[in-house]
């Protein structure tokens, strides 16, 4: 069995203070490209992951790969009480740690490939919350399931007190409150460029827990832009408002904090893309991934990407948004 899974722009988290009753929410974006695609068969024993691009990838990207299915596979096996081994091979990667979402996406297509394949028809949350993935953010779980434009209501206190990222939070993947399919006509340009990845580990626990909570007054604003300007941008198709809704985004709140933590050089690629024409320009995540958001210029915007990244080096993929979840086939 084979499964495709999209990857994600993790647009900003919404509440990181909690004064009223709930923390965290996220809004994202799903992708077509770029995407990962694992094939899993049944083997008498034990988890086996191999890669069929072996030649072209760094050791540091299949080894994360590798931990991240074999963690989940372990899980599935011992929530399911499956006895059988799984060998999974990897067919399309992404870069893992650069705000793309790998760790969710690899996690889930393990756990549904596991079910599925022994019979078992679990949803994305389900399958989420045996794995250990959703415990901030339900952006990457909501976009395995269903794609589009994504909001999630975070968590009530009561379950998740704390502030703490996905890979360290047991909480369950919160409620997605507005699902919307992502005008196919606008074009996303990712720019990943060669700097140091996004936080992740004990470093960004470490983040969370010295930055929040976030004044309450951040976190009006943001949910301000959000709900008056960003959503009704997305559901009326409204470029030059959701572009200017997303700039405004990456100065409030946590978001704010994530630029302040980024090499230099994210800024300046991100003024080079505005300067090209980009109606809106975000980072996704903890970075380092940038993405604009255009209709007509996208050529434009990756040639001042380029031009930009001369020193650091980096990939640039012109995608758009995939507006239904993972797929599966035999």
């Amino acid at each position: 069995m084979i499964i495709e899974t999209p990857s994600r722009l993790h647009v900003t988290l919404i509440d990181l203070n909690g004064a009223y009753g709930r923390i965290d929410g996220g809004v994202g974006i799903t992708l077509q490209k770029p995407n990962l695609q694992i094939m899993a068969e049944s083997i008498d024993s034990g988890i086996e992951v191999v890669f069929s691009e072996k030649k072209k990838l760094e050791s540091e990207l299949m080894d994360d790969y590798a931990l991240k299915i074999k963690k989940a596979a372990l899980k599935m096996f011992e929530h399911l009480k499956i006895k059988e081994g799984f060998k999974f091979t990897v067919d399309k990667t992404y870069p893992s740690h650069s705000g793309l979402g790998s760790g969710t996406q690899l996690s889930l297509a393990a756990g549904k490939l596991i079910s599925k394949m022994n019979g078992f028809d679990l949803t994305a949350s389900e399958i989420a919350s045996i794995v250990g993935r959703g415990g901030t953010s339900g952006i990457g779980v909501a976009a395995f399931d269903k794609g589009g434009f994504i909001v999630d209501g975070g968590h009530n206190k009561a379950e998740k007190p704390g502030f703490l990222p996905s890979s360290a939070s047991a909480a369950s993947p919160p409620p997605i409150i507005a699902r919307h399919d992502f005008p196919e006509d606008w074009k996303i340009v990712l720019v990943i460029p060669n700097v140091e990845p996004g936080a992740s580990g004990s470093k960004e626990v470490n983040i969370f827990q010295s930055n929040c909570p976030i004044p309450v007054g951040a976190v009006e604003k943001l949910t301000h832009v959000l709900l008056m300007k960003m959503l009704p941008a997305v559901v009326e198709a409204d470029l030059d408002s959701f572009g200017s809704a997303l700039n405004t985004v990456q100065t409030v709140g946590f978001k704010r904090i994530e630029h302040k933590l980024q090499n230099p050089r994210i800024k300046e690629i991100m003024n080079s893309l505005t300067v090209a024409g980009a109606a809106g320009v975000g980072m996704s995540s903890f970075g380092p991934t940038l993405y604009a958001v255009t209709d007509t210029n996208a050529r434009d915007i990756s040639r001042a990407a380029e031009e930009s990244m001369k020193d650091v080096g980096g990939k640039i993929i012109v995608t758009k948004a995939k507006n239904t979840g993972a797929t599966l086939k035999n």
